[in-house]
């Protein structure tokens, strides 16, 4: 039996991570869909719900993106059945669209859409902050301050959104997301309920009627909108997850939400500043509950709002101070605007601690030069200093050293258009700087296409998209098809490695399995791009005469698209992991180490992890502990002093 789908004797409060705990709260408010696209720090929430679809009586998919995934959502709460969407922040962008109109029509069963946000950039291109579409689209916005409120929120959100009838978005982050505490579980309800579009109803009938947004609907829906908000506001009033805790009448006012909380916490107990600090933790952040601002507002003469990302919480509450200022009296705001509170990157209890102390006049040690040093030395020398790579046995080295030497070759300053994906590291040694343009998925071939365009204005330089296999069902096929259309001049090169290989190895739609891992037909994409009228090629990145071959052939046919596919399945794949094709080894009579003439190519170009410079011997040694037997470097030495020998797997 999962952690989450056990009726556990309350008192043993299993430990759970947050997402874990959001998976189990939807449990316990009786979803029966879940849609979503896997990314960090996202993937765990489907993933887990997935692994117990069929014991829960669930349908749980990993959709093309995310706005399909909000859609497949939004279609089975329409049907009486309620549902879940999960993503990443940069995700809720891709399914804005479509979140526009369902926000203004509203929902019929529970919908929640959960958003794992990312402060510090830890596993994306940015920081991007949601809440601000919950303000525009004027939808209902909460975040969890714990663990057990990630579980006991999401339950509750499934509640929230069929009082307002409307879709309510409930933002973790990382450090939320990835944290793990103890958890009381609920009662796992025993749901049996049957999918009914109702659509012939009243026209503007929300619960029968026919779901659509038109310009004669408009104003009608806004006003329900207005008035789902209006019950919002009246729920966040009374709601629980609205905490207070300190002095009656605080010398200094904290106002926080999500992981913040636990910063603010810390920072309090470590000073000891408990009789003189007030902290007020906001779990319901849109739409602000105003009676409640305004009662702590009035109690505290200074205010200091902690919060990752955007000034979201800081501008609605000095707006909604505003307008109570007679009744509030003077206050002084302090956060992002004054920058008491950094306005990048994630928090963390020091940085809060120094906030603190200035605002208070507190002898603290915690942000003197001193105490980065002794940080710096504790950490020296017991924290190994890794820069960016590939795996050992990763594709994506083979195919951008292929694509790094053929540009080369050519000598017209040709360069790669990429996205987001493993292959971004394209951008680093590891990837030979080879990839010069990253920005959202899908984004290398659209750039491309507009590259490609260009001959007319005197560029000459060959333009190369690279995109992943999931990452071309994602979003980069309108790109494709633009590029086709027009006649760009360019190559888009699809790094094939068999799944969404960054997040976890979800299958796509070019994957024969599910996410509950029952079998799917799966859709071909040399098949889909020979439709839309492309040349297309196949090769294996760790075939390298052949692929140099086919990379060349593609850059001397100038003109039009051309469509490389380089396959290979990733290293860390089930495919492949554990499964050594090569026994690679040195042979000593040919590696001369500095003495080579080849300047140490092996560990100081190519640098897979498993070639390793033995400082001692002065010469290159295979670490057999994590090298995966791909043979890559075998073709790359110029002295051939590598040897591989086929092995056959037991």
């Amino acid at each position: 039996m999962s952690i989450i789908t056990g009726n556990q004797n309350k008192a043993e409060r299993p430990l759970m991570m947050g997402n874990e705990a959001i998976a189990r709260g939807a449990l316990e408010a009786g979803v029966k869909v879940v849609a979503a696209y896997p990314g960090t720090p996202s993937s765990e929430i489907p993933k887990t719900l997935g692994d117990v679809a069929d014991e829960m009586g669930l349908y749980v998919e990993w959709s093309t993106n995310e706005k399909v995934s909000l859609e497949v959502a939004a279609a089975a709460a329409y049907s009486g059945l309620r549902a879940l969407c999960t993503m990443k922040q940069v995700g809720v962008n891709v399914a804005s669209d479509f979140l526009l109109h369902l926000a203004e029509y509203g929902s019929r069963t529970g919908l929640v859409l959960v958003t794992c946000e990312d402060p510090g950039s830890l596993s994306s291109t940015n920081e991007g902050d949601s809440r601000p579409y919950s303000k525009m689209m004027e939808f209902p916005l909460i975040e969890p301050g714990d663990i057990q409120e990630a579980k006991d929120m999401t339950r509750w959100a499934f509640e929230l959104s069929e009082t307002v009838r409307n879709v309510v978005m409930l933002r973790s982050v990382t450090r939320m997301s990835h944290a793990s505490g103890n958890v009381t579980v609920g009662d796992l309800p025993e749901t049996d309920v049957k999918a009914d579009f109702q659509c012939n109803g009243e026209f503007f009938d929300q619960m029968t009627g026919p779901v659509m947004t038109l310009p004669s609907t408009a104003p009608a829906q806004r006003l329900r909108q207005h008035e789902g908000l209006a019950k919002a506001i009246a729920c966040f009033e009374e709601s629980p997850f609205n905490t207070y805790t300190g002095p009656d009448r605080p010398g200094l006012l904290i106002i926080t939400s999500s992981a913040a909380t636990f910063y603010c916490r810390e920072a309090i107990a470590i000073l000891g500043i408990e009789e003189r600090v007030g902290l007020l933790k906001l779990g319901t952040t849109w739409p602000l509950p105003p009676r409640l601002i305004e009662k702590h507002l009035a109690t505290a003469d200074r205010v200091l709002i902690v919060e990752e990302g955007t000034p979201f919480l800081e501008d609605n509450l000095k707006a909604l101070f505003a307008d109570r200022i007679e009744t509030v009296g003077p206050t002084r705001f302090h956060g992002r605007a004054d920058k008491t509170i950094p306005s990048v990157d994630e928090l963390n209890p020091d940085i809060v601690m120094a906030a603190l102390a200035g605002l208070l006049n507190l002898p603290i040690d915690h942000s003197t030069a001193d105490y980065r040093q002794r940080i710096s030395a504790a950490l020296e020398g017991n924290v190994p200093d890794r820069a960016m790579t590939f795996c050992p046995g990763c594709p994506h080295r083979a195919s951008f050293w292929l694509l790094h030497e053929a540009l080369k070759l050519d000598n017209r300053r040709g360069f790669i258009s990429g996205d987001i994906g493993c292959y971004t590291l394209g951008v680093a040694d590891c990837g030979f700087r080879a990839v010069k343009t990253v920005a959202a998925m899908g984004s290398g071939v659209g750039m491309a296409s507009g590259f490609g365009k260009l001959r007319r204005f005197g560029l000459e330089q060959p333009v190369i998209a690279v995109c992943g296999d999931s990452t071309f069902f994602h979003a980069a096929m309108p790109g494709l098809v633009n590029a086709i259309h027009n006649q760009a001049d360019m190559i888009m090169v699809i790094l094939d490695n068999a799944g969404t290989a960054m997040t976890g190895f979800q299958p796509h739609p070019g994957i024969p399995v599910g996410a509950d891992g029952k079998p799917l037909p799966a859709l071909d994409i040399p098949t889909i791009c020979q439709a839309m009228g492309a040349r297309v090629e196949i090769a294996d990145p760790f075939q390298f005469d052949a692929a140099r071959k086919t990379i060349a052939e593609l850059m001397d046919d100038g003109g039009g698209v051309r469509v490389l596919v380089l396959r290979q399945a990733c290293a860390l794949s089930p495919a492949r992991k554990g499964k050594k094709e090569w026994t690679v080894s040195v042979d000593p009579d040919k590696c001369l180490g500095e003495a080579c003439g080849c300047n140490r190519l092996c560990t100081r170009v190519f640098k897979c992890p498993g070639l390793i410079w033995d400082p001692k011997q002065k010469e290159m040694r295979i670490d057999e502990f994590v090298c995966v037997g791909c043979g890559v470097c075998a073709q790359v030495c110029p002295q051939n002093a590598i040897r591989v020998e086929k092995v056959v797997n037991s």
